[in-house]
């Protein structure tokens, strides 16, 4: 398998679009509050053209398999570090799982977030979604806050 990670392109919307709707399907038996029918959690193009966001893809060939983002965010003002990289759209097609991919996407992502000199990294993960939780513990990643809702 020759694998590269590079940057997304603008004219690769339609595959990143699919990308997208793959997270939404993998994501919805953890969360009832999402919409029914197509919806979209990021605006892609928008990633791709920010200096302040790095969009990823994993190419197999000419075969886009996975993506990630990292994007800079300004933290609360009661925080250690003014800004922080946010992962997201972390995504590989299901025929290539289990191969590493993802890891080297976050790895690249963190390497980004280490040029702009951002020294905190984070994201959000179902806390049902064990398997997410185990690649990103692989990686250092570590729990830091629960989230809990109810409906009324």
């Amino acid at each position: 398998m020759k694998l590269k990670i590079r940057q997304a392109q603008e004219h690769e919307i339609d595959v990143l679009l699919e990308f997208e709707q793959g997270i939404v399907a993998a994501e919805r038996p953890f969360d009832d509050t999402l919409e029914e029918g197509e919806i979209h959690y990021y605006d892609l193009l928008e990633l791709i053209k920010s200096p302040e966001a790095e969009v990823l893809v994993a190419v197999v060939g000419s075969e886009l398999v996975g993506s990630g983002y990292a994007k800079i965010v300004d933290a609360k003002p009661y925080q250690k570090f003014a800004r922080y990289v946010h992962l997201g759209f972390m995504y590989v097609k299901p025929d290539h799982r289990g191969q590493g991919i993802n890891k080297l996407i976050l790895e690249a992502l963190l390497s980004w977030a280490k040029g702009k000199n951002i020294s905190e990294v984070r994201l959000q993960v179902y806390d049902q979604n064990d398997s997410a939780i185990i690649a990103y513990s692989k990686v250092g990643f570590k729990p830091n806050l629960l989230e809990m809702r109810i409906e009324i």
